[in-house]
């Protein structure tokens, strides 16, 4: 892998170099009401530097804790690069985080400002701020329904305006701030996912940042004529590598959509030359394309399953290696079918397209590259800011999350654990010395997760503490099995049991959108998810699919049993956590009476 250039500079050092050499060039879209409004370098840099300083004016020292609740938008990034002008750190809250959560995270990071989307998000402080005794403001970016409030939050346009009346108080103070910016100072705090217990606040520093871009820019190909379109939570590292790193050190546009319910339609529209899905957003793609062939007539369906049947050989295949037989079968596939598909996803234009943040069926990554999208699987955490290893488009090993991108070195350590080192490590957990002393050891990160060296490309086994081993001293990896039951369409999520158990036994949920279909086809009556869930003939299609999933496994490994939720896995009732991480220990206590009827 090659090692781009990058300019010896900070993420806002970088926002305030483009702003002067490309001023007019853009670099960020947000669409309201419909309508894609354009953001210049030059206004971001101006808005970013201007709420800074107005959060400088309300008293935020250097080094002080401002939090972000909202879901992506403009005003997100300008914050978050506002804070980093005036030497604060940012930290990111999930916006879909109950009060109980918000409340944790702002009273650990000892958030001392926070910044609000809107009224829901508001009512959330406001219910948590008698346990918070740090926080001093609160700033929201829509104050619909606020301003009649007892003590309503300031609003963020204010902030800006306060801003700019500061900037004309102390001019030069800006240039001042960020050429007095180090490397090695926090810019961003990064709660983990917290599917173990408490989520811990990941310290990343300037340096971290710096040191993550040129593996990622060289991954992606990127240039300052790429297009991307920030999603993904923004308090998540995935997202901050695909909507700050990366666009920002090369200049290319971030976009952002109405909301995660319109992501399709603006992909459509944005069309960009890179991508990044978390393996749910991939299964609902994958799941959408087969609900709209399920509608078409019995020609097309034909015409979709000989063009995937052909095609699906090359999937994996390099395309200096296609035969010319190969290359006309494809050529044909994708005048007839897959360009339509391409243009459905909205991904006609990309380049590359990764998965990541968690495991993906390989069924599902193989059904992508099969239609000519170009995935890749990754490879990363919030400690190594972001991807560690990654498949190139062109040498992809099913089941590998490939070799380890520029300035990083991966190994394997005791037990097989992946441990890694490089600028992209990040500086310890904020309040926890203890848990930093055992991730960070002689400058390794030690990951947690199981790995193994297969034709030189890491695969991912498992958690080290989710390994099962079964009754009859099987050693079995939940996440894989669990991954090949996936694939299936009408599968949404799997959790399975084998911990000292005579074998295997599963909880399922359902794709209430994929099946509901095919139960309108089946000219079945149903009414509720439960309702559909307790249909003989729904639990007969499951039992199919798993059957299909089990001849890919070994018989150890093979779910005998399964029992369908009535519900979906919530967040705000702790089943899963808001990166849609399946918190087995609370699910396993939750469903036990289930449990145990499995091996009644």
């Amino acid at each position: 892998m090659t090692t781009p250039f990058i300019p010896d500079l900070t993420l806002t050092q970088m926002l305030r170099a483009h702003a002067k050499a490309r001023p007019e060039a853009l670099a960020l879209r947000q669409k309201d009401f419909g309508i894609w409004q354009a953001y210049s370098w030059q206004d971001y840099y101006a808005r970013a530097r201007h709420f800074g300083l107005g959060l400088r004016a309300l008293g935020l020292q250097q080094g002080g804790h401002v939090a972000i609740i909202s879901e992506n938008r403009v005003e997100w990034v300008i914050a978050q690069m506002g804070i980093g002008i005036v030497g604060g750190i940012c930290v990111g809250v999930y916006p879909t985080s109950p009060w109980r959560e918000v409340a944790y995270v702002l009273e650990h990071s000892d958030a001392e400002f926070v910044v609000c989307e809107d009224q829901e998000q508001t009512d959330k402080v406001l219910e948590a701020w008698p346990r918070l005794p740090k926080l001093k403001h609160s700033i929201a970016m829509d104050m619909k329904g606020l301003r009649y409030y007892p003590e309503p939050p300031a609003a963020f346009e204010d902030i800006e305006a306060r801003g700019r009346e500061y900037e004309t108080a102390h001019p030069g103070l800006v240039d001042e701030l960020l050429d007095g910016q180090h490397m090695d100072d926090t810019a961003l705090m990064i709660y983990t996912s917290g599917s173990t217990g408490r989520p811990k606040g990941a310290m990343v520093t300037w340096g971290n940042l710096h040191a993550a871009a040129p593996g990622l820019i060289d991954l992606l190909r990127a240039d300052e004529h790429g297009s991307s379109l920030s999603y993904l939570p923004l308090c998540h590292v995935a997202e901050q590598a695909f909507t700050n790193i990366a666009p920002v050190y090369v200049g290319s546009a971030v976009s952002f959509g109405e909301s995660l319910r319109t992501i399709q339609e603006d992909l459509r529209e944005i069309a960009p030359t890179f991508f990044l899905g978390v393996p749910r957003i991939w299964e609902k793609l994958h799941s959408s394309i087969y609900i709209k062939i399920q509608e078409t007539g019995r020609f097309r369906q034909a015409l979709f399953n000989w063009a995937i049947r052909v095609c699906t050989p090359m999937a994996t295949k390099p395309r200096t290696q296609w035969s010319l037989k190969e290359r006309c079968l494809f050529g044909l596939s994708y005048f007839l079918v897959l360009r339509a598909l391409q243009n459905f996803i909205g991904l006609r234009r990309c380049t590359i397209a990764l998965t990541g943040a968690a495991p993906i069926s390989t069924g599902i990554l193989k059904f992508f590259r099969t239609i000519g999208i170009p995935l890749v699987e990754v490879y990363g955490q919030t400690e190594s800011t972001g991807v560690a290893t990654a498949q190139r488009v062109d040498d992809v090993h099913l089941g590998t999350v490939g070799v380890a991108v520029s300035g990083v070195e991966v190994k394997l350590g005791e037990h097989n654990e992946i441990i890694m080192r490089g600028g992209s490590v990040f500086k310890g957990y904020y309040k926890n010395d203890e848990a930093t002393a055992s991730t960070l050891k002689d400058g390794w990160l030690h990951t947690g997760d199981v790995g193994e060296w297969r034709d030189g490309q890491l695969k991912i086994v498992d958690r080290l503490k989710d390994i099962m081993i079964t009754a009859g001293g099987k050693n079995l990896s939940p996440t894989e099995i669990e991954n090949t039951i996936k694939a299936s369409p009408y599968i949404k999520e799997c959790i399975v049991i084998g911990e000292a158990r005579k074998y295997v036994c599963a909880l399922i949920q359902i794709d209430y959108d994929t099946v509901a279909k095919w139960a309108e086809q089946e000219r079945m009556a149903y009414t509720t998810f439960r309702s559909l869930t307790e249909q003989e003939r729904v639990t007969e299609l499951i039992q199919a699919e798993v059957n299909k999933g089990n001849d890919q496994l070994p018989p150890v490994a093979q779910i005998k049993r399964f029992h369908l939720l009535t519900k979906e896995l919530d967040h705000d009732d702790d089943e899963v956590t808001a990166t849609m991480k399946v918190r087995r220990s609370k699910v396993y206590e939750k469903y036990s009476d289930a449990i145990e009827s499995l091996y009644a």
